[in-house]
């Protein structure tokens, strides 16, 4: 980090207008360096690719998460230092640049929980020594988090976590809009864009367009990034292509695919703006109404046998009902299903958050990939931050479920997602914890899943805690405001309960055809099996045609149970029929208007 983040953070009153270079050449050598914007969302893409051809060294790069914005710096030799929650390339899998420089060591990398990296740029924004924050009791995440300590508070004797600010000397964004004063316009989610902006020196902002004083005032459910928070901003229409930027474009999944798939030429170069701009599919699927979609005929109906991970859906969603306040995390496919499945048939008053609680209360429409962002924007009753989604909900104690897949769970139900030691000593990175050790404790029910059951996955004892029930019991949870629900963890093979007594895991339901020597000789640890252990009932064929048709006509639920050989497949599978449905739902819009003029 460079001196300069010793001067003030208070910017002038307006922001000067200048080009994506003119932003690019405001970056400096060593600066700590936050991006803005939410996995496919919003990513400044065309200003990173920037800086990414400007020879600029020594980043340290802090965001919640790393993927693309953290792979294209990478690639670039940008990055001296690492710290972030998490880092995934969304239904791509994990980013191999990251994977590469944390296993070698080359670089360090610091996993920070979502509430310690929250609290930290809140106490940089409001110029305080430190922050409060919940203990992520039960894991090893504080003594991994900079600068976090655990502390008795002063007033109440209460054991805290305690951290110091986290300062940005750069922080870039891209918005949807500015006016001529240099306001700042975000549509949807805004991720933690406001924490960081607060916390950095300077912010740089590129936007799809530039629009008369006034003319914000005219949307509805936005944010404003005021213009005494912004340094400078460029226009740069498609500047978040091939990410999103609602309402003007659909992420293209296609062409990050392909992206991805070159290695012979940059990332930086596969990700460039066509000429001809934003391509026209993806802008056409950015104007597709929700009522359309849901108005359009299901598909045509299955009638094989449900499948294991049609099982386990429907399994979790017979865990919520019209009191469920579900929050969907970072990448989660079969908890996105199963949320929209328990709402489309037995909890129609259930509240649905997804985009990690940034689209609030949505409706359960289809897993369409390429427009679930575009729907559940629409369709939300309210779209919130990740810093004030802490503070509303899950500090709270109001959200009652969040589902999240594991790598590998130990006999205490503890969850180990940043790394795995090789026999050869070498280490595997995973994406890391994201914010499971906190909400780990705050969520009323605490579920994960491992879609395929083994012996590296269910194990004595995990490596590294990444998080942990370690709040258990009513005597536990209570007097820290926290509700007491189910712990269970689901695979491929059982469900597991985490016992109050014994606080280990024991088998209370067994998958159809499954017998207990299969899970035993694919479990880690000794099984024990409780007492009342009963098959996991097969969902009707009225909940597969809603499953299937309605409500993952795509079959997204697969990518969590298919191997690394085997994704690449899949994921060409799924792309080729997200463009047929796409097409299909454009078609139905654009006549929809043409028989209403």
């Amino acid at each position: 980090m460079t001196d300069r983040t010793a001067t003030s953070l208070v910017k002038p009153n307006r922001p000067h207008f200048t080009d994506v270079e003119g932003l690019r050449a405001m970056v400096g050598q060593g600066d700590s360096f936050g991006v803005g914007g939410h996995h496919f969302a919003r990513l400044p893409i065309a200003l990173l690719r920037a800086i990414a051809r400007s020879g600029i060294k020594d980043l340290r790069y802090v965001c919640w998460a790393g993927g693309l914005p953290l792979e294209l710096l990478l690639e670039a030799n940008a990055v001296a230092e690492i710290d972030l929650c998490f880092s995934s390339l969304d239904i791509f899998g994990l980013p191999p640049r990251f994977r590469a420089a944390a296993e070698s060591g080359v670089l360090p990398v610091r996993d920070w929980t979502a509430l310690a990296m929250i609290q930290a740029l809140r106490a940089a924004q409001q110029n305080l020594p430190s922050m409060p924050f919940q203990l992520p009791d039960g894991s090893d995440m504080l003594a991994r988090v900079p600068g976090a300590s655990g502390e008795p508070d002063p007033i109440s004797g209460t054991a805290t976590g305690f951290i110091p600010p986290l300062r940005l000397d750069t922080f870039v964004v891209h918005a949807q809009r500015a006016d001529e004063n240099g306001n700042v316009q975000i549509i949807g989610p805004r991720a933690l864009d406001f924490a960081m902006a607060g916390a950095a020196r300077q912010v740089l902002v590129t936007v799809e367009e530039i629009v008369p004083v006034g003319a914000l005032r005219q949307d509805g459910r936005q944010s404003i990034l005021t213009r005494n928070q912004v340094s400078a901003i460029a226009m740069a229409p498609g500047g978040a292509y091939p990410a999103s930027c609602l309402p003007f474009y659909v992420t293209d999944y296609q062409r990050l695919s392909e992206a991805f798939a070159v290695r012979e030429t940059p990332l930086a170069h596969n990700l460039r703006l066509p000429f001809e701009g934003v391509p026209a599919p993806v802008r056409e699927a950015a104007k597709v109404r929700a009522e359309t979609v849901i108005a359009m005929p299901a598909m045509a109906p299955e009638k094989k046998n449900a499948s294991v991970d049609e099982i386990i859906a429907a399994r979790i969603a017979a865990e919520l009902d019209n009191e469920s306040f579900a929050s969907a995390g970072a990448v989660s496919p079969l908890a996105n299903v199963a949320y929209r499945l328990a709402k489309a048939t037995h909890a129609p008053d259930m509240i649905i958050a997804t985009m990690s609680c940034g689209h609030l209360d949505i409706e359960p429409s289809p897993m369409i990939l390429s427009l679930i962002e575009s729907l559940d924007c629409e369709t939300a009753v309210a779209h919130a931050g990740g810093d004030d989604t802490y503070s509303t909900y899950y500090q709270a104690g109001a959200v009652t479920h969040e589902i999240v897949g594991a790598a590998q769970v130990d006999r205490r139900g503890r969850v180990n997602t940043i790394a795995l030691r090789k026999p050869s000593g070498g280490l595997i990175r995973l994406p890391g914890q994201g914010g499971m050790a906190d909400v780990a404790n705050m969520h009323r029910d605490y579920l994960l899943y491992i879609p395929r059951h083994s012996v590296q996955s269910l194990v004595d004892e995990v490596e590294i805690v990444s998080s942990a029930r370690g709040l258990l019991t009513p005597a536990e949870r209570e007097p820290m405001g926290y509700r007491t629900g189910k712990a269970l963890v689901f695979t491929d093979l059982c469900v597991f309960r985490l016992d109050q007594t014994s606080r280990e895991l024991t088998v209370v339901e067994t998958m159809p055809g499954i017998t207990h020597q299969q899970i035993r000789d694919a479990t880690g640890f000794a099984v024990t099996f409780d007492a009342d252990c009963q098959q996991v009932p097969l969902p009707s064929n009225d909940t597969l045609a809603i499953l299937r048709n309605r409500i993952d006509p795509l079959g997204l639920r697969r990518l969590e149970f298919v191997s690394a050989k085997e994704r690449g497949a899949l994921i060409a599978e799924i792309l080729a029929a997200d463009r047929a449905m796409v097409e299909r739902c454009i078609a139905e819009q654009q006549r929809l208007q043409i028989a209403r003029s």
